[in-house]
């Protein structure tokens, strides 16, 4: 009698795990519908490189520039930023935040000396 009341008691649980995840699928699918209906960009501010600095990261693949920022609360401002790809002279960058400068490179010489 004890098994066939637990056995009882583990369906129930069963079927309320279920219906559970029924409702948090169906609420996640109507979530991605709302977002396909039209395209959120995030807020960015215009940027142009005005010099090249140097290469950073540890295999180099980091190019570090002085931007001047265009637009917003900081136009006018000439700021250090890390960019990651091709990157030359004039290209405009879009920033979504101006406040962060990046850290300025130093030179270190390999070999220990």
């Amino acid at each position: 009698m004890a098994k066939a009341a637990k056995k009882e008691k583990k369906a129930l649980k069963k079927e309320k795990r279920k219906q559970q995840k029924n409702v948090t699928f169906s609420q996640q699918k109507k979530e991605k519908q709302d977002t396909s209906q039209g395209i959120n960009f995030s807020k960015a501010v215009p940027a142009t490189v005005e010099e090249i600095v140097g290469r950073t990261g540890t295999r180099g693949e980091v190019i570090q520039v002085r931007c001047k920022i265009l637009d917003g609360r900081d136009q006018g401002k000439v700021i250090r930023r890390n960019v990651k790809g091709p990157i030359r002279i004039e290209d405009t960058l879009m920033l979504r935040e101006t406040e962060i400068e990046a850290r300025k490179l130093t030179q270190v010489k390999r070999g220990g000396n």
